[in-house]
Formats: structure tokens, sequence, C-alpha cells
């Protein structure tokens, strides 16, 4: 996956989207529909809005309203949730499921069979038995910044955020918050380490406590104190980026 640079904005919304009818578009053969491809059984609902260079493969569903950026993957099997909003260059491995209102930056990886949940409550029917219907719970939404990374069949239980570049273990089963850079495994995940923006986890710099490196890029990163720390959570110190290195176009050279 391509190096990102970081977009706090999310992606904004579409109202030609909005506005066109609601129906459901199932191409019967390999089909480019507006600059993105839809394979053969892919369901993407017209009142979908998918970005130029996107390929939504077989089986998987795009809802109404929801909102993918360029270039993203959509693996088979893999359902968008209605509203869902996903950034550019982002990949949803098989069988990945996004419930709405799940919100995603640019540069996401979803592994395959994740689950990103929407109700803090679940049941299928009220107290007196009768069965609840679209309107009788309140959806509550996963965020996930960029670049971050959620490995195979992990769990994020809504309402939580995983912070930019963070790194979410295979198995793991997210209940709290992830800061950014932050690599979390377990059930429930823990804060194990930290790791950089190639995704190699973090190395304590010698003789400079709160200092850690890329091994991989050299990026130094320094962690901060939880109060005042951008994209810290409770009780968690946050990290940021001391010595960056320059990414795209031109190789690995420090700034």
């Amino acid at each position: 996956m391509p190096t990102i640079d970081p977009t706090p904005d999310p992606v904004p919304p579409n109202p030609a989207a909005a506005s066109r009818q609601a129906s459901s578009f199932r191409p019967p053969h390999h089909t480019r529909v507006g600059g993105f491809r839809a394979m053969p059984g892919a369901q993407v609902s017209e009142r979908a809005a998918v970005g130029d260079g996107s390929t939504v493969w077989e089986l998987a569903q795009v809802r109404e309203d929801a909102e993918l950026g360029a270039e993203c993957v959509i693996g088979r099997g893999a359902y968008v949730g209605a509203g869902v909003r996903i950034g550019d260059r982002c990949k949803l491995q098989n069988h990945a499921l996004v419930y709405e209102p799940a919100v995603l930056g640019d540069g996401v990886f979803v592994g395959p069979a994740v689950v990103l949940t929407n109700d803090r409550a679940p049941r299928a029917v009220e107290p007196d038995g009768a069965l609840k219907r679209a309107g009788d719970w309140e959806a509550v939404g996963v965020t996930v910044g960029d670049g971050a990374s959620l490995g195979a069949r992990a769990v994020c239980v809504a309402p939580v955020r995983i912070g930019r570049w963070a790194m979410v273990a295979a198995g793991a089963v997210v209940t709290a918050d992830v800061p950014d850079f932050g690599l979390v495994a377990g059930v429930p995940a823990r804060r194990i380490g930290w790791v950089g923006r190639s995704g190699v986890r973090l190395r304590p710099v010698p003789e400079r406590p709160g200092e850690w490196e890329c091994p991989r890029t050299g990026e130094r990163y320094r962690e901060q104190p939880a109060e005042g720390a951008a994209g810290a959570t409770e009780g968690c110190p946050g990290l940021r980026e001391v010595r960056p290195v320059e990414h795209g176009a031109g190789g690995r050279g420090r700034s």
C-alpha cells in the first residue's frame, strides 16, 4: 500500500449521490461505471458514491449513500453499510464488515473478516418479545484514522476511535480508543507498543527516554503525556513524529 500523508478532514458528503433514486445496481459482468470497476456479482447501490479507480469485487455489497474515495479496493464478500464514509486508497479485504455509521480516513487497511460493529446493546427483540425494527435502536460507529490497519478477524466494538497509523493485531477485540501509532493486541485489546508509518514496530532510542525509532525508515517519534497530546487516549500517552522521513516520489531522505 502506498504511503499516504494524513489528512484530518473526513470525506466530504456528496449531495449528488443523495439525490439519486433509491435502487440497487447489479452489473451482469465486469463493468466500469463512473470511473470505478464493479466485478461480476458485486452489488453497488446507485445511491452510493464510489471514487475513480476503485474496484468492488464479486459478492461485495456497497449500500445506499455510502461514500468511497478514489483507488479503493473492496474485497470479495465485503460489506459497506448505508452512509459509511471511506477515504482514498483504502483496502477492505475479503468478508470485512463495516457497519454504519463508520468513518474511515485515507489509506486504511481492513483485514479479512474484520467487523466494525454499530450497536452497544444488541437485541433481536424488545423486552416484551416483539421483534425490533430498524428504528428501535441508535447506531453508533467506529472511526478509523488515516493510515491505520486492522488485522484479520479483529473486532472493533463501537463507539471507538482507532488513531492515525495505529495497528490492531489479528483477532483483537477493541473496546477502547487506540492512540495514534498505537500497537494493540489481545481480548480486550491493550497497547503493547508503538508502530511507525511503515507498520514496523518501533524500537526505543538508547539514552533518549520516551523517544522511538522506526528500524526500517529511521523516522523518530516521541511520547507525550496523555493530557494535551494529539491522538492520545485517556490514561495513555500520545506519540508524535519528531524526525519524519520525506514521503512520496524522491525516496527516503530525512527532513
